[in-house]
């Protein structure tokens, strides 16, 4: 019989394949759980226009993920911390402080999406960041860290 799954299946397939099996394991397990329903005519036209209908969703968001990213390779940050008198950072620089310096130059990013390197920026100096704005759109801004 064959099916289209509702959800990812360990060992069957992933989300939105149509594949085939026995008939008693859809119609018992399958189908009552709603990890699946039947691939009847009807049902695969159906799945194959909301398949299209999100393939273009999904094409327009990173579109619009590409142009945020041109935007945001051009702008410089600059981020004031307190530092001692040897340089070194009360506390450190964080992607709550970027998240902030974005949105007064107008870019609402979550600070979420900001990966800052492994180690914590305690010191003033010239740092890299890296924004995730879509899965396959990431991009790299500089920012200084200087004294206040």
């Amino acid at each position: 019989m064959k099916i289209i799954l509702t959800q990812d299946m360990d060992k069957l397939g992933l989300k939105n394949d149509i594949i085939t099996v026995k008939t008693g394991y859809a119609r018992n397990y399958l189908i009552p759980k709603g990890y699946a329903i039947q691939a009847t005519d009807s049902a695969v036209k159906i799945h194959n226009e909301n398949l299209k209908q999100r393939a273009h969703k999904e094409e327009q968001i990173k579109n619009e993920a590409e142009v945020l990213a041109g935007k945001l390779a051009e702008v410089k940050l600059v981020l004031g911390a307190k530092v001692s008198s040897a340089g070194k950072i009360f506390g450190s620089v964080n992607t709550i402080q970027l998240a902030e310096a974005l949105k007064e130059k107008g870019f609402d990013i979550d600070r979420k999406n900001i990966l800052l390197g492994e180690e914590a920026i305690k010191e003033i100096g010239n740092y890299k960041a890296v924004i995730k704005l879509h899965r396959n759109v990431k991009v790299d801004i500089d920012f200084e860290v200087i004294a206040e």
